[in-house]
C-alpha cells in the first residue's frame, strides 16, 4: 500500500524497503542520521542498491536554515567499473603471490637433485675421464656445463622470488656505503676488464639495504658485462632530486642514472629487457639467465619506484631509477 499523507520518516523508510529501494541496514542508518543533529550540519552520501541491480547515489546537503536537500545520482556503471577493478586487482595480487611462491619452492626444491648431479658429475671427472673414450668426456663435460647453468638458474630465480618472500623492514640507507660494497665485491671483475667506475655523491633514503645492494650490483656487473670489444669499460653513476615524479608516494625523490659505455641495445627492446628469462643475446656471447634486470624492475616497484633504460646500440646504455627518498604510503612497501 503507497504511503500516505503525513506518514512518518521511518514509516516512509520501512515502505522504502518493502520496495527494495532501500536494504533494512541502509534504512536504519539513514535513520539514525538523520536523528543526529551533528550529521545534519555535514553533507553525507548513502549508496542504495535496488532490487533491479541499479545503484543509487543518495547525497544530502545541509541548508543554512537547518533543513537539508537530497539529490539522486544513478551510479551503477560507476559501481560496476569499480567492483570489477577490485576483483581484478585481487585477481592479479593473487596471481602475483602464486608466481613468487612457485618460483620459491621450485628453486627450492631442486636445489637437493641438482646438488646429487653435481657430486655424481665430480666423481665421474676425478675417477674415470683419462679411461672416457673421447666423446665419453664431451658427454661429462657437457653435463657439468648444462648443471652450473642449472645452479646459477636455481640461485637467480631464489633471488627474484626473495624480493618479496624475504624482505626486510625499511631503514635509512646510506646509497654511498652501499655502492662501496657493491665495488668491492666487483673488484676483480673490474680489475680484468680495465673498468672505470665514477660515482657522485647519493643521497640516504628510506629503503631495503639488502636490495639496495643487489640493485647497484646487478646494474653496474651488467654494465661491465656487456662492454665492446676495444673499449674499456665506463660506467658513471650520478644523481638528481625531483618533485615532480609520477610515484604513488609523496614528497621528494632521487633519480639515479647508470650510464655506460657498452654494446647498448635497440630501445624497441627496452620493455623485454626487463621481463624474466627475456634475453637480447645468446648465452654463448654472454652468460646469464635473463632474470637480472627482472629482479631489479622487481625490487624498485617494492620501493614505490620506477626504472626505466635507454640504449644506443654500439654506444652504450643508461639505467634509470627514481625512488621515493621516504617511504610515506608504508602499506605499499610491505
Amino acid at each position: 500500500m503507497a504511503p500516505k499523507p503525513g506518514i512518518t520518516l521511518r514509516g516512509l523508510m520501512e515502505y522504502s524497503v518493502s520496495l527494495g529501494n532501500y536494504t533494512a541496514e541502509e534504512a536504519e542508518r539513514a535513520l539514525a542520521e538523520r536523528n543526529d543533529p551533528a550529521k545534519l550540519r555535514i553533507r553525507t552520501v548513502i549508496k542504495q542498491r535496488l532490487k533491479d541491480g541499479r545503484v543509487i547515489a543518495v547525497m544530502s546537503e545541509p541548508m543554512s536554515d537547518g533543513g537539508t536537500i537530497a539529490t539522486y545520482q544513478d551510479i551503477t556503471d560507476l559501481e560496476t567499473t569499480t567492483e570489477k577493478m577490485v576483483e581484478y586487482t585481487r585477481k592479479l595480487e593473487r596471481s602475483n603471490r602464486e608466481l613468487v611462491d612457485f618460483a620459491y619452492v621450485a628453486s627450492h626444491d631442486l636445489q637437493e637433485p641438482l646438488r646429487k648431479i653435481e657430486a655424481f658429475g665430480d666423481r665421474l671427472v676425478k675417477k674415470y675421464i683419462s679411461v672416457l673414450p673421447e666423446e665419453g668426456q664431451m658427454f661429462v663435460n657437457r653435463m657439468q656445463s648444462a648443471a652450473s647453468r642449472m645452479r646459477q638458474l636455481i640461485n637467480d630465480l631464489l633471488s627474484y622470488s626473495r624480493v618479496t618472500t624475504a624482505a626486510a623492514p625499511f631503514q635509512q640507507v646510506q646509497l654511498n656505503e652501499v655502492l662501496n660494497g657493491v665495488l668491492s665485491d666487483l673488484q676483480i671483475r673490474i680489475e680484468e676488464t680495465s673498468a672505470t667506475v665514477e660515482v657522485a655523491e647519493l643521497p640516504p633514503l628510506e629503503a631495503d639495504p639488502m636490495q639496495m645492494r643487489q640493485l647497484f650490483q646487478n646494474l653496474i656487473g651488467n654494465a661491465i658485462k656487456f662492454r665492446r670489444n676495444g673499449a674499456d669499460p665506463v660506467v658513471r653513476i650520478s644523481a638528481e632530486f625531483t618533485d615532480d615524479h609520477n610515484l604513488p608516494v609523496s614528497g621528494r625523490a632521487v633519480t639515479i642514472s647508470i650510464a655506460d659505455n657498452g654494446i647498448g641495445f635497440e630501445q624497441h627492446f627496452k620493455e623485454q629487457i626487463f621481463v624474466i628469462f627475456q634475453r637480447l643475446h645468446s648465452r654463448t656471447e654472454y652468460e646469464g639467465t635473463g632474470i637480472g634486470l627482472a629482479t631489479c624492475r622487481k625490487i624498485v616497484e617494492r620501493h614505490l619506484g620506477m626504472i626505466d633504460a635507454i640504449g644506443r646500440p654500439g654506444e652504450g646504455s643508461t639505467f634509470i631509477i627514481t625512488l621515493p627518498l621516504s617511504q610515506t604510503n608504508k602499506e605499499f612497501a610491505a
